[in-house]
C-alpha cells in the first residue's frame, strides 16, 4: 500500500507484490506493501494549502465535535454489513472518540467493537525497531554493528550495519518483491532461518547506504539481530519489553493461536463484492509486519514511545531523526517523519492480507490518531485508512483540510493552462483540458480531473494534493508549485516546450475477439477481473473501480485515464497471461482456473 487518491474511476494499476500497504504494507505509500504504480494525482503531484480565516485555524474544536465528525467519516466510508475499522482520537490523555463500524465476521454477522484485535501489517517495523534500539541500551547491540556479528556467514553482511536494516538503506532485495513469492510459498510456515534462506542470495537493490527502498527483507532481519542478541524470538522480547510492562494485553504475534482466536476476520473489496482474504501463515511477516494489536494498545504505544518512557532522549532522538539516503524518504527506525497541515507528524502505516492500519502522531499538539481496518486496501472510490486519520488528525487540530467552492472557467481559458511540464528526465505532468475540464496527469499515472479553488490554484479530486500555477512579470506561464498532500514549500516544476502527447489511437473489434479475453487473472495474490460490457472490455484490480479499456489492437488495450497498456498473450485463442505496462514496469498477471 499509499496509500490513495482520487474518487473518481481510478484503476490503480498497482505491484500487490507486498502485502499491501507497505511492505506488510506501510505506507511510506502509500500502503507488506502493495507497491502502487500508478496514482497519480494523489501521490505525487501536490498543491498548497488554501489560507483558513485566522479563527478557524485557531479554534480547537471541543470533544463533541470530533465525536460527530469521526461518526460521520465512519458512516459514509463503511458498509456497517462489511468490513469496517475501529478508530481511536486522542488530545493528550484525553480520548476525543473511540468507535467502530462494520462486521468482525461477516458469516457470523458479529459486529465490529473498539478493542477488537487486526493484523496491524508494517506498523510492526516500529516495534521491531524499538527491540532493536532496547537492545542498544542494554549494550547488547550498536547501531554500527555489522549484520555478520549476528548472522555469521550472511552475503556481504559485513558491508550491511544494523542501522541500514532500520531505515531502508540496506539495499537487501525485499522478499516480498520475488516473483511468485506471494503466490503459494506465502502460505508456508518457516522458521526465521529459512524465510531469510528465501532472500539472501538475491542480487542486491543497491550498495549497503548507497540508495534507498522500502524493505520488508530487512526487517526480518532487524527480527533475526532480536533473536541473536537477546537469545529468544523476537516477538517474545518485545512482549517481554513492551507489551507486558505497557499492558498492551490486546497486543502480541499474529501465529500465535491465542492471538488468532481473538482477532477479527480479514476481507478484501472486489468492486462491489466482498471476499474472503487470501490466506498467509503470519511466520512469514516477521518483524516486518506479524503482529496484531487493537486501537486501545497502539494509543498506549504512541503515549509511551513519544513521552519519552522507552527510551533516553538521544535513543529517541535516533529513532525519528532520518539520516543519509533516508532523508529523501523521511524514514527514521520505523517512523516515518512528516508534516499535517504545516505541524510535525510521526506515524506509520501498513497493510496486508485482509487489513489496513494507520498510526499517526503530532507531538506539538499531542495528538494521536489510529485507524484499524479488517478490509485490503479501500472500498471502492472510499478513502483508506491513511486519508481518514489525516482528515480526523487536521480536524482535531481546528485545522481541517477546507472543502472549497469550485470556481467555474470556460473550456476556452483553462487551454491557457496546457502544456507538458518536466519533473525530470523521465517523469511529466500534463495539464490538457479534456470535455471541458482541466485535467492533470503524471507519467504512468492516472489522469485526474482538476477544480479550480482560486485563481491559478487546482486542487486534485482527492482533496488533499493542490498545485499553483506561476506566471512571470508579463502574465506569462512559466511553472507549476505543487504541494503533495497539501503540505510544505512545494516542489516548482517548470513548463516545456514539448507538445501535448498526441492522443492513442483505437480500433473497433467484434464481440468474439473481446469474449475471448474475459476471465480472472492474478499476480501475488492480487486479482485483475476482465469483462465485457456494453460492447467494450473493462478491467478492475481488487477492490478499484471498473474502467473502460480501448482497443490499440486485438491483444493490447489501455484505459483512458490512466497512463498504462494491457497486453493479452498469446494474441490468438484463449490468452494465458495480461501483462501490465505501466510506468517503466511491466507486470504479469496469470489466467487463474477459478
Amino acid at each position: 500500500m499509499r496509500p490513495l487518491s482520487p474518487a473518481t474511476s481510478l484503476l490503480t494499476l498497482a505491484l500487490a507484490a507486498t502485502m499491501v500497504g507497505s511492505g506488510f504494507a506501510a505506507t511510506p505509500a502509500p500502503t507488506s506493501r502493495i507497491s502502487v504504480l500508478a496514482h497519480a494525482a494523489a501521490s505525487t503531484a501536490a498543491p498548497a494549502t488554501v489560507p483558513v480565516p485566522a479563527a478557524e485555524a485557531s479554534t480547537v474544536p471541543t470533544p463533541a465535535a470530533v465525536a460527530r465528525y469521526a461518526a460521520q467519516m465512519l458512516a459514509k466510508t463503511y458498509d456497517p454489513a462489511g468490513p469496517g475499522a475501529a478508530v481511536l482520537v486522542t488530545r493528550g490523555d484525553q480520548v476525543l472518540y473511540r468507535g467502530s463500524i462494520g462486521r468482525a465476521d461477516m458469516s457470523a454477522a458479529n459486529p465490529l467493537t473498539a478493542d477488537a484485535m487486526f493484523r496491524i501489517a508494517s506498523v510492526s517495523k516500529q516495534f521491531a525497531a524499538a527491540g532493536v534500539l532496547r537492545l542498544v541500551e542494554q549494550g547488547k547491540v550498536a547501531l554500527d554493528d555489522p549484520l555478520t556479528r549476528y548472522l555469521p556467514g550472511y552475503p556481504n553482511g559485513d558491508a550491511v550495519s544494523v542501522r541500514q536494516l532500520l531505515n531502508h538503506t540496506s539495499g537487501i532485495r525485499s522478499y516480498t518483491d520475488m516473483p511468485g513469492m506471494m503466490d503459494g510459498p506465502i502460505r508456508k510456515d518457516v522458521t526465521t532461518a529459512q524465510l531469510i534462506d528465501v532472500f539472501k542470495n538475491e542480487k542486491p537493490d543497491f550498495a549497503p547506504g548507497e540508495g534507498w527502498r522500502y524493505n520488508n527483507s530487512g526487517y526480518v532481519l532487524v527480527g533475526a539481530v532480536i533473536e541473536a542478541a537477546s537469545g529468544m524470538p523476537w516477538h517474545r522480547f518485545l512482549h517481554q519489553e513492551f507489551f507486558a510492562p505497557l499492558g498492551m494485553s490486546h497486543t502480541g504475534y499474529g501465529h500465535d493461536p491465542a492471538i488468532v482466536a481473538r482477532q477479527v476476520h480479514g476481507y478484501a473489496w472486489e468492486g462491489d463484492k466482498v471476499v474472503d482474504a487470501p490466506p498467509i501463515s503470519m511466520t512469514q511477516p516477521h518483524a516486518a509486519g506479524a503482529l496484531v494489536s487493537s486501537v486501545d494498545d497502539l494509543q498506549k504505544w504512541n503515549r509511551a514511545l513519544h513521552e519519552g518512557r522507552l527510551f533516553k532522549d538521544a535513543t529517541y532522538t535516533a529513532m525519528i531523526t532520518p539520516e543519509g539516503k533516508a532523508v529523501d524518504n523521511k524514514y527514521g527506525y520505523g517512523i516515518t517523519t512528516g508534516t499535517l497541515r504545516g505541524r510535525p507528524m510521526l506515524s506509520h502505516g501498513g497493510g496486508i492480507f485482509g487489513f489496513s492500519t494507520t498510526l499517526n502522531y503530532l507531538p506539538g499538539p499531542d495528538i494521536g490518531v489510529v485507524v484499524l481496518q479488517n478490509g485490503q486496501g479501500s472500498r471502492g472510490e472510499h478513502e483508506g485508512p491513511s486519508e481518514m486519520a489525516r482528515r480526523l488528525a487536521a480536524f482535531t487540530l481546528g485545522d481541517p483540510y477546507p472543502t472549497p467552492s469550485p470556481i467555474a472557467i470556460d473550456a476556452a481559458t483553462l487551454k491557457q493552462y496546457e502544456g507538458v511540464y518536466r519533473i525530470d528526465d523521465k517523469t511529466t505532468r500534463t495539464l490538457r483540458v479534456v470535455d471541458g475540464k482541466l485535467t492533470g496527469q503524471r507519467t504512468g499515472g492516472q489522469r485526474a480531473e482538476l477544480t479550480s479553488i482560486a485563481q491559478d490554484t487546482f486542487l486534485y479530486e482527492d482533496g488533499f494534493n493542490r498545485f499553483d500555477v506561476l506566471r512571470d512579470a508579463t502574465g506569462k506561464i512559466t511553472s507549476m508549485r505543487f504541494y503533495p498532500e497539501g503540505e510544505g514549500p512545494g516542489t516548482v516544476v517548470a513548463l516545456s516546450k514539448e507538445p501535448l502527447p498526441a492522443d492513442r489511437a483505437s480500433v473497433q473489434l467484434p464481440a468474439p475477439a473481446l469474449q475471448r479475453l474475459v476471465g480472472r487473472y492474478e499476480f501475488n495474490g492480487m486479482p485483475m477481473l476482465i469483462t465485457v460490457a456494453d460492447g467494450a472490455l473493462h478491467a478492475q484490480l481488487g477492490s478499484q473501480p471498473v474502467l473502460p479499456l480501448q482497443a490499440e489492437s486485438a491483444d493490447r488495450f489501455y484505459p483512458t485515464v490512466v497512463d498504462a497498456t494491457l497486453e493479452f498473450s498469446p494474441a490468438s485463442g484463449m490468452p494465458e497471461t495480461v501483462t501490465l505496462h505501466q510506468n517503466g514496469q511491466q507486470i504479469a498477471f496469470k489466467r487463474s482456473a477459478n
